[in-house]
């Protein structure tokens, strides 16, 4: 095994109690903000469970010099990197986070505890998807969700798309990709009259009724079924789920969330923070899903890298603060005799 291996299987490494940073979530965005960090010798522990919301998926794509990379390969470089520069990572979870003075103590699964001056979230998100039978099993396969991501893997092929509030939406976005879009309403809303003209004029057949599930031959999706019995052919179908914030320890924390809405539905529930990444909570920051649920991994990492250098920032100002009080407070008297 490699060294970020040995790391992210559950060596700890040094039995260090407290931390500059503790970052929770080993994800695209999480190592970002610690590369940023590591690298202005701060001291860092990411704690990783291992879950990527990208793990179904070959490869990513649209991260300008890594496109085509499986998701996994660059995980396992960022680990490398950033150990490279003194941060350890280990698997495990967070269970829970609390203040402590004006950092925080932070509660790993299986008991031991840390200290940090500043707290990443980066767990990202979970992706619900709609009650039909076959989805959950060719996800990320040919059961798709964003044209950027997987759109170009797809193009010129028949694309179906499930009924939800992005619907229409996602339909225009694939029909730039192919000439072959069909538009399944399911059990969302039927479509009004403008929305109907703009699927006529841009060639996208509607069908009415409710889907039953996929049809799959040697392990290629080749057609979707309705209710009706009716089977129609499609190589690929794009689906919108409802996206969960892993937002677990910020909620403990008192985080504020905000919803995020399409056409008047609400899609996901993301925690709110600034342009930098801060929460609602003072020193506590996140980046990428958990607080941008539309984030692809390219804008992930550059949030999570824009996260990084805003703590380094907070804590530079911290530490000029402790320097100064230091300076001028009296020197301890000196015993005579």
């Amino acid at each position: 095994m490699r060294g970020d291996e040995r790391a992210v299987a559950g060596e700890r490494g040094p039995a260090r109690d407290g931390y500059d940073v503790v970052v929770v979530g080993g994800g695209a965005a999480g190592l970002s903000a610690t590369l940023q960090l590591a690298r202005s010798r701060r001291s860092v522990l990411v704690v990783d469970a291992g879950e990527p919301r990208n793990a179904p998926a070959a490869a990513m794509h649209g991260f300008l010099g890594h496109d085509g990379l499986p998701p996994a390969d660059l995980l396992a470089r960022g680990r490398a990197e950033v150990r490279r520069y003194g941060a350890e990572v280990v698997r495990g979870r967070v269970d829970g986070a609390a203040r402590d003075g004006s950092g925080f103590a932070v509660r790993l699964a299986g008991g031991r505890e840390v200290g940090a001056r500043r707290l990443l979230v980066a767990t990202g998100l979970v992706d619900e998807l709609p009650d039909v039978p076959g989805l959950r099993e060719r996800w990320g396969r040919d059961v798709l969700h964003c044209p950027y991501c997987h759109g170009w893997e797809v193009r010129d092929t028949p694309v179906g798309v499930l009924g939800s509030p992005a619907a229409l939406h996602q339909a225009h976005l694939f029909r730039q990709l192919t000439p072959d879009v069909v538009l399944f309403q399911h059990t969302a809303p039927a479509p009004g009259a403008a929305e109907r003209e703009e699927l006529r004029a841009r060639g996208i057949r509607l069908v009415e009724g409710e889907v039953a599930g996929l049809v799959v031959a040697g392990d290629e999706l080749t057609g979707v079924r309705m209710r009706s019995g009716e089977v129609v052919p499609r190589r690929a179908l794009a689906v919108a789920p409802r996206f969960v914030a892993r937002s677990a320890v910020l909620e403990s924390l008192g985080a504020a969330l905000s919803p995020l809405t399409v056409d008047g539905a609400v899609v996901a529930v993301q925690v709110e923070v600034d342009g930098g990444g801060l929460t609602s909570v003072p020193g506590v920051w996140a980046a990428g899903n958990v607080c941008d649920a539309r984030a692809q991994v390219v804008t992930a990492a550059a949030a999570g890298a824009a996260a990084g250098a805003r703590i380094n920032a907070d804590l530079a100002a911290e530490d000029v603060e402790r320097a100064v009080a230091a300076l001028r407070s009296p020197e301890p008297a000196r015993a005579v005799g």
